[in-house]
C-alpha cells in the first residue's frame, strides 16, 4: 500500500502543498522519535517498517504521526523496552 503510485483510485487526488503547523501531538511523537534514535533504541529503518506494516485501513484512517506513534509503540513492545502493562498504564494516566 506505500507504493501507490500505479492504483487508481490514488491517480486523481490533488496533493495539497500549502505550510501547514505542526500540532503539539506532532511535535511531541517527532521528540520521542528522534530521542529514541540518539539513544541507539530504534532507527528509522525500523520506524518505517512498523509503519508499512500496519493494516490498510488502519494505515489510513490515522494521521501521519499517529502512523509513527503506533510503530514506536511496536517496537519498544517488540524490543521489550516496555511491556504491555506499562504502556495501558501510561495510557490510562491522567
Amino acid at each position: 500500500m506505500h507504493d501507490i503510485g500505479g492504483v487508481p483510485r490514488f491517480l486523481c487526488e490533488p496533493v495539497d502543498p500549502s505550510p501547514h503547523s505542526l500540532t503539539e501531538f506532532d511535535r511531541t511523537v517527532d521528540a520521542i522519535r528522534q530521542i529514541l534514535g540518539q539513544k541507539q533504541v530504534m532507527s528509522v529503518d525500523e520506524l518505517r517498517r512498523g509503519i508499512e506494516s500496519l493494516p490498510e485501513a488502519t494505515y489510513f484512517g490515522l494521521s501521519y504521526y499517529e502512523r509513527w506513534l503506533r510503530s514506536i509503540t511496536a517496537i519498544l513492545l517488540e524490543k521489550s523496552v516496555i511491556t504491555e502493562a506499562e504502556l495501558m498504564a501510561a495510557a490510562t494516566a491522567p
